[in-house]
């Protein structure tokens, strides 16, 4: 760090909470940008030296709140509903010039625009895993239960779909059984990706193969924003779809809570490998 302070453009979930915390005990003043309806005060009342919450679009706004700070350096972490696009979306004048700026809204692109908004002022952007390091499981199954040779096969050609549409900007994860692709994650998030999965798994019942959820990282990522990013709730999520494999990226995926994740999955026998 250039300096002892770090910013935090937070969405919802634990992964920013746990950032501002791991900063906080390293030493750090940190100061949390909170996205409206996403992030609240009230979860970084013990970490965060300043909290504030900003529509989404208000990118002047958030630039000048770590400017005034003396904030340097900054990390982009956690969830950003879909919904709140359309319903906490209020841009400022700067946020106006830059949306209107834009040749596409694909995530890829929209960010790394971010990036270059903020490194006009002398802000630049760390790693997203920034203080989660130990939450990137390395190549392996973590689960008691191995993958059979038939989930072997499906994880190998979901890991190979999930790359294409992760190439695509659609999403980073995808549902599949042999050779075939039941759902693919597009604005409804992965949680929901896998029970609509579910549900068509159910629907077809009477065929028995392996069913497999793979999540990847996109090629050439940018560690910066938007690492795929799992959890306890994801496991239970699994449990409710009735699908049992789960597999994700080596090195790349954030897995929170990594031993209470491979506890939970061993309980209901799901195979959690990183491949």
């Amino acid at each position: 760090m250039t300096n002892n302070k770090i910013g935090l453009i937070a969405g919802e979930g634990k992964m920013p909470v746990y950032i501002a915390q791991k900063a906080k005990s390293s030493g750090l003043q940190v100061f949390v940008a909170g996205a409206k309806g996403n992030a609240h005060a009230a979860d970084y009342a013990d970490c965060a030296d300043q909290f504030q919450s900003l529509r989404l679009g208000q990118l002047g706004a958030c630039i000048q709140f770590f400017k005034k700070n003396g904030v340097t350096r900054v990390v982009m972490a956690g969830r950003v509903q879909h919904t709140s696009i359309f319903s906490n979306l209020m841009p400022d004048l700067r946020g106006a010039k830059f949306l209107a700026s834009l040749k596409n809204m694909q995530t890829k692109n929209i960010l790394s625009r971010v990036m270059d908004e903020f490194k006009k002022d002398g802000i630049e952007f760390a790693s997203s895993a920034l203080f989660l390091e130990h939450f990137l499981p390395p190549a392996g199954v973590l689960s008691k239960r191995k993958p059979t040779d038939e989930e072997r096969q499906a994880i190998s050609f979901g890991f190979q779909t999930a790359k294409q549409i992760a190439g695509l900007d659609i999403g980073l994860t995808c549902v599949v059984s042999q050779n075939a692709v039941i759902a693919v994650e597009g604005m409804e998030g992965t949680d929901r990706c896998i029970l609509r999965a579910g549900e068509l798994v159910r629907e077809n019942a009477g065929k028995k193969s392996a069913v497999a959820v793979v999540k990847v990282a996109r090629p050439n990522q940018d560690e910066r924003y938007d690492l795929p990013v799992l959890g306890k709730g994801t496991i239970e999520t699994l449990v409710k779809s009735g699908i049992s494999v789960l597999a994700f990226e080596a090195d790349k995926t954030l897995v929170l809570d990594l031993e209470e994740v491979v506890k939970l999955a061993d309980k209901h026998d799901i195979c959690l490998t990183a491949i």
